[in-house]
C-alpha cells in the first residue's frame, strides 16, 4: 500500500492553481472532469504522489456540499491498493464502513471506493487500485 494522492476541496480550480502552480512551482499534469461525480480536478505530481484538487461542476456535487458544510481545505487520502475486491473483504470483515460497496470508475479510469470517515479516525480514506492491478498503464 501507498500513498496515491491527496484530495483537496476548492471553490475555484482557478484561484487555487494561483497558489498551488503559480506560487509553489508545481506543474499539473493534467485536468479532468467527472460527470458522474459533479467535478473537475486538476492533478499536481508531488514527488511519489500527487495533489488532486477537486472543484465542484453542480451546486448538488458531493463536493458542494463538502465547501458549503466545512469550506476548502483536506477532503481526503487515498491510498493505493493491489487488488481492491480483496483489500475490501477484508475490511468489511474488519467493520469498516464503506461508502459504496461496488468500486467506481474515477480519475484516469482507476477503480476506487471511500471508507466512511467514523471508521477511519474522521478522515475520509479513499482506496485506489493500482493501475498495473488493474491491466492500466501508468502515466
Amino acid at each position: 500500500m501507498k500513498l496515491d494522492h491527496i484530495g483537496i476541496a476548492v471553490r475555484s480550480l482557478a484561484q487555487a492553481l494561483k497558489f498551488y502552480r503559480d506560487t509553489l512551482g508545481l506543474q499539473v499534469a493534467g485536468f479532468e472532469t467527472l460527470p458522474g461525480e459533479k467535478v473537475r480536478l486538476a492533478m499536481l505530481p508531488l514527488g511519489e504522489t500527487r495533489l488532486e484538487l477537486i472543484e465542484a461542476t453542480a451546486a448538488d456535487s458531493p463536493i458542494a456540499r463538502f465547501l458549503e458544510k466545512h469550506g476548502e481545505g483536506l477532503h481526503h487520502i487515498a491510498f493505493e491498493v493491489e487488488q481492491l475486491p480483496n483489500c475490501l473483504q477484508q475490511l468489511e470483515a474488519a467493520g469498516i464502513r464503506v461508502i459504496a460497496p461496488k468500486a467506481a470508475a474515477g480519475a484516469g479510469g482507476q477503480r476506487y471506493v471511500f471508507l466512511h470517515p467514523a471508521s477511519c479516525g474522521g478522515v475520509l480514506v479513499e482506496l485506489v487500485e493500482a493501475r498495473h492491478t488493474a491491466g492500466r498503464k501508468t502515466g
